[in-house]
């Protein structure tokens, strides 16, 4: 018993003194652009011992005390790095190396050996060129509208159309969380900030169709944001004539707890107060957005992020005219207003993030968040107009004036418009790396949406002192000629209170795999999503529905091949069944009333994709060609005015969408990197079967330029240069009209963007100054909007003239030439 007992103590002893014989290295791995690098190999040489980083950049490991240790980094897309340790025996060493980039990366496609790890059809932008092009409306959205699939053809607005899609058929998504937009925003200049927030951004991937089975049931586009997760302390902060940011970030000690902090402010007055309604207006939008992380163990980090966000928009127009028609027959509308419109947006986002390292093959992740928002929306304007032939007789002293008013009318709109919305979603997602060549990922999540409307909207017109009905009812109405005896009801009157439960189940599955055939690298991905929902509605519609249940399942794969030939070659085709499960608004129809049975909208999307890489001036560029086709059944079909959708919510349509996408970067200039984009698109509905007709985000020709360049001389004076030009888009109807007979198009979308910056402090050069060394980054620019001063609109003012009958289609024009001021700096 004794011998036993001293044998126990002794192996006990052993083993402590065996494990104690250790000391530990740790720390994050950077890129020369002081980012993380994920899936890093850390070896000793000589030994199978090792670890990898994980999606931080983040690693631990243990090493032989009392001796030359090697460490060796590898990594497919950085240069290898080694470094010899010598430890006392339980010490702990930081050890963050930085590893340069020795080959050619394209998007997120890795080449190496003549090999390429994964092919989604991603395009991806970096956080310096988000920070760089500014533009009246910052942030990712503003590069966006370079690509060739996307389009957004209003400066003051965020939102955008992918391939022939409206603004609610996007996913955006900020570490791997889906994020949501408020509900009643119907003009541009009622917006205010992006979600995202450039500052903390690390990674940026986009996609403009047929992605992955793990992003969700949209039918056009996945924006993919990463943000980043501090290394060190540090400060950053934007001022300008149009608003201001500052962001923190800081890490702890022991590398365990880091954070990032974003505070925004926004005002527009600059923008609004240069469009052609002459008004006063106070737009103030600011938002408070975080992104925590703390280690608790190497296997176990939980992240936060949250987002607090506040509008205000306070809207008193004056007055406007607006001159239109042609050359011989000029008209003008003058517009006299009185009231105002007052819109408040408030919304609060938090999300709870838990990962689980099981080991080096097996990920496990659990993802909480909740998003709510109050929103209001009151206004009462009067406006009274005046149609007028204009004196076009040129060195005329009343040249440009209104001589003889055609018709004379007013218009009084009223709102009071209140939405509360709470949406909580309960996620788990896992990956498992089966071998080196391929990986299984899945999901499961529950989502549950509560949503309280009310929508009280009318509007009455008046001509030549007449008040002018709807044409929907079959009473004679010959005012002014005829006196009319019938009962006066509003023009357009919309009332609606609705409650709305909608609960989701949703999972995924996906493998991916990369092979060989020949010598030819193969990739692999396939995959299957379902999406289960349930609606419940306080109100019953008018066939007394007040519920419904639906599922879908939505197959999707993707398959490329990179050639074995001398040429830099990747063909890539992708597709599947796409659904679109109706959100609330597409839930409700033009009158208000919710209708719960509206089905999933569905596409069969292909894309056929060719990416080129090559050598030119000695500098790395890439040709990326796409060509779609998207058809579409059980479409919603829908209105827009501004931004603002209006969905029939009855499934009555089918439309189609093809088009090709050409997209060439580079370094144009040594050291920066720009493109040129184009595309090609068309897209059509055909409405209970009366035949096709353009779709409101039927835009056929896109050409997109973002150019850099700096003076060679003087490095530190640079410019970009943001060109866009879009075909018009049809220009919608008048109330109670027939689509079918209003195909009229807007005027072409024109837009250059100039920005001049100096760079006072390079993070890259030391220097002698004492007030410079304070700085780690200091720039002060000048930027031009609109720089060719073109007269662009967003939609029509429909004006009727009481004589005539007709129906004037009156261009809402946006922001014309505009001059600002930005003073960047990072301490």
């Amino acid at each position: 018993m004794k011998l036993n007992i001293t044998l126990l103590i002794a192996l006990l002893g052993f083993a402590f003194f065996g494990t104690a014989q250790t000391a530990t290295i740790k720390g994050v791995i950077l890129d020369d652009t002081n980012n993380p690098i994920e899936g890093v190999n850390i070896k000793i040489a000589g030994s199978e011992r090792g670890t990898t980083t994980n999606t931080n950049g983040f690693y631990v490991l243990k090493i032989p005390v009392n001796q030359d240790v090697i460490v060796v980094f590898t990594h497919l897309s950085h240069e290898r790095v080694e470094q010899v340790f010598n430890l006392k025996n339980g010490q702990e060493l930081e050890f963050n190396p930085v590893m340069k980039i020795d080959i050619e990366q394209i998007g997120v496609v890795v080449i190496n050996s003549n090999t390429r790890q994964t092919v989604d059809g991603i395009t991806t932008i970096t956080p310096e060129v988000l920070r760089t092009i500014k533009g009246a409306q910052p942030g990712v959205e503003n590069i966006l509208k370079t690509l060739p699939s996307v389009n957004i053809s209003n400066e003051l607005s965020t939102q955008y159309s992918v391939r022939g899609g409206n603004f609610d058929e996007n996913l955006v998504y900020v570490n791997e969380i889906e994020v949501y937009r408020p509900f009643l925003i119907r003009s541009g200049q009622q917006e205010g900030l992006s979600f995202v927030n450039t500052d903390l951004v690390q990674n940026v991937d986009f996609s403009a169709g047929g992605f992955q089975a793990k992003y969700g049931d949209k039918l056009s586009s996945v924006l993919d944001i990463t943000y980043r997760t501090p290394i060190r302390f540090g400060v950053r902060a934007e001022a300008s004539l149009l608003g201001g940011s500052v962001a923190v970030e800081t890490v702890s000690k022991d590398s365990k707890f880091s954070g990032i902090v974003g505070l925004r402010y926004r005002d527009n007055s600059l923008l609004i107060n240069s469009l052609e309604t002459e008004t006063n207006v106070r737009p103030v939008f600011a938002d408070a957005q975080t992104y925590l992380t703390y280690r608790f163990t190497d296997k176990f980090h939980l992240n936060f992020l949250g987002n607090l966000s506040l509008n205000k928009y306070t809207f008193r127009p004056k007055n406007r005219q607006t001159n239109f028609g042609t050359l011989d027959d000029p008209v003008a509308l003058l517009v006299f207003y009185d009231g105002q419109e007052r819109d408040q947006y408030l919304t609060a986002f938090g999300a709870f993030k838990a990962n689980y390292f099981a080991n080096e093959d097996l990920t496990l992740k659990l993802i909480g968040s909740a998003y709510h928002t109050t929103e209001e929306e009151y206004f009462d304007i009067l406006a009274q107009y005046r149609l007028g032939e204009v004196n076009s007789n040129i060195g005329d002293e009343n040249l440009g004036e209104v001589e003889f008013s055609e018709g004379i009318g007013s218009q009084l709109t009223h709102g009071r418009n209140d939405l509360d919305a709470l949406i909580v979603n309960v996620e788990h997602k896992g990956d498992y790396k089966i071998d080196d060549e391929s990986t299984l990922e899945w999901s499961l999540k529950y989502t549950h949406e509560d949503i309280r409307d009310r929508l009280v909207e009318w509007e009455v017109i008046d001509s030549a002192g007449f008040s002018v009905r709807p044409p929907i009812f079959d009473i004679p109405n010959n005012q002014p000629y005829e006196p009319f005896e019938g009962p006066l009801v509003a023009f357009q009157n919309v009332r609606a209170t609705n409650g709305v439960q909608i609960d989701r189940l949703q999972a995924y599955a996906q493998w991916s795999k990369r092979t060989t055939i020949g010598n030819n690298d193969v990739f692999y991905n396939a995959g299957v999503r379902v999406h289960s929902w349930n609606v419940n509605s306080d109100v019953p519609n008018q066939d007394g529905v007040s519920s419904s249940n639906q599922i879908v399942f939505s197959p999707r794969g993707q398959f490329a091949i990179k050639p074995d030939w001398e040429k830099d070659m990747l063909f890539r085709v992708a597709g599947g069944l796409y659904y679109q499960p109706p959100f609330y608004r597409e839930l409700r129809d033009s009158s208000g009333i919710v209708q719960p049975n509206v089905k999933a909208q569905k596409s069969f999307h292909i894309v056929i994709g060719n990416e080129y890489s090559f050598k030119l001036w000695d500098r790395p560029f890439k040709l990326v060609s796409e060509a779609y086709y998207k058809g579409l059944t059980d479409v919603n079909p829908y209105t827009l005015e501004n931004v603002r959708i209006r969905y029939r919510a009855g499934n009555n349509a089918t439309a189609y969408a093809y088009g090709l996408d050409f997209r060439l970067n580079g370094e144009f200039v040594p050291g920066t990197e720009s493109w040129f984009s184009f595309g090609y698109l068309k897209t059509e509905e055909n409405i209970e079967d009366r035949g096709f007709i353009a779709r409101p985000t039927d835009q056929r020709l896109k050409f997109g330029i973002l150019f850099q360049d700096y003076v060679p001389n003087i490095p530190e004076l640079k410019m970009y240069l943001n060109l866009v030009y879009n075909t018009g888009v049809p220009g919608g109807s008048p109330s109670y009209a027939d689509p079918y007979d209003f195909q009229t198009r807007l005027r072409d979308y024109r837009r250059a963007d100039l920005g001049v910056s100096y760079v006072l402090v390079d993070p890259n050069k030391t220097y002698n100054s004492s007030w410079k060394r304070k700085f780690k980054e200091l720039t002060i620019g000048v930027e031009i909007f609109n720089m060719f001063n073109a007269q662009n609109t967003i939609t029509n003012t429909w004006v009727r003239d009481v004589y005539s009958k007709r129906q004037f289609a009156i261009p809402n024009f946006l922001t014309p030439r505009v001059f600002n001021v930005r003073l960047s700096t990072r301490f």
